[in-house]
């Protein structure tokens, strides 16, 4: 932590600072310790903490570590929104900058969700523009990108390829998250998404990565810890998760919320907060008929946990 704050006082008036890093590295913690030594304020880049609810689970920073050092962007976004996007974090985000350097604060930005980071560093995100034609938009133009996803990717693909040809040789076919967000790219400035990448790279200060850098001498911390460590503390942070309450946590937001999306039939667990690892692997214990034998139940319940904490889907992912 010293070691942070003489690389900052030593940097010429720095200003943001961006602590990244996997989880378990100490980048709350950091970011706590520069914020109060520096006259700072902390901005979460986490795409799922942005939600209320499943504080547990998304591994929220805790009331008494805000109250240290003032946080944003923390569960303020209700959970059944499932169209909130990284555009809609970028100006959020932006505008608390702008307002933090008026007041003389020290926006440090800690992820979390890396393409959010990148949303405040680099101009690499496309906005919206207005009155384009979309007349010749065929019916790409009247649905919108959630609607468009359930038509799958070879349908979103063959379209792509007529109205961006460039972008569809980029994207797999199967992606349809990407493709469909390219098409509303299209439909919503109606130009090709490839060609405003193209301008963007074209700027001053830009290049293959995407537009320039928006602010000028950020500093930037990426956090790195030795593998045995690391698994030991997030062995550890499991077993505190369970301690604080997960399962309880679970069923509370499963009664609340996901209990209505899937009685509605629209829950798919691919938007907002029902992404989150470790909820979605507890779907056949929280959906559980009531008739079942408790040893049912508890071996439900189990298998959620192993597939929570598995290497490839660790709820210490999100």
């Amino acid at each position: 932590m010293a070691a942070a704050t003489r690389v900052l006082q030593k940097v010429m008036s720095p200003s943001l600072v961006v602590i990244l890093g996997a989880t378990g590295t100490g980048k709350s913690k950091l970011a706590i310790e520069i914020g109060k030594r520096l006259n700072g304020e902390i901005i979460s880049a986490d795409s799922m903490q942005v939600y209320k609810g499943l504080d547990i689970i998304t591994n929220k920073v805790t009331e008494e570590e805000q109250a240290q050092c003032l946080h944003h962007m923390i569960s303020f976004v209700d959970p059944l929104v499932s169209g909130y996007t990284v555009v809609d974090f970028r100006n959020k985000a932006l505008s608390l900058i702008e307002d933090m350097h008026r007041r003389q604060k020290l926006p440090i930005i800690v992820g979390g969700t890396n393409y959010y980071i990148e949303s405040i560093l680099w101009k690499v995100l496309i906005d919206p523009g207005q009155g384009s034609d979309t007349e010749s938009k065929g019916d790409v133009a009247s649905k919108s990108k959630a609607e468009l996803e359930k038509l799958g990717g070879p349908e979103l693909h063959r379209w792509l390829k007529e109205v961006d040809p460039d972008m569809a040789a980029i994207l797999h076919p199967h992606d349809a998250r990407k493709i469909a967000r390219s098409l509303q790219v299209f439909m919503d400035t109606g130009v090709p998404h490839s060609r405003l990448l193209e301008e963007q790279r074209g700027q001053d200060g830009g290049g293959c990565l995407g537009g320039p850098l928006r602010f000028q001498n950020p500093c930037i911390f990426w956090l790195h810890c030795k593998t045995n460590a690391l698994d030991e503390r997030l062995d550890k942070r499991v077993d505190q998760m369970l301690s604080l309450g997960l399962i309880d946590e679970l069923k509370d937001f499963h009664q609340r919320f996901n209990e209505k999306k899937i009685k509605e039939n629209s829950q798919d667990y691919q938007h907002g907060i029902f992404q989150s690892i470790g909820f979605k692997e507890f779907h056949q214990y929280l959906t559980a008929s009531e008739n079942i034998s408790q040893e049912e139940r508890d071996k439900l319940k189990i298998e959620g946990v192993l597939l929570s904490v598995s290497p490839d889907t660790s709820i210490l992912k999100v």
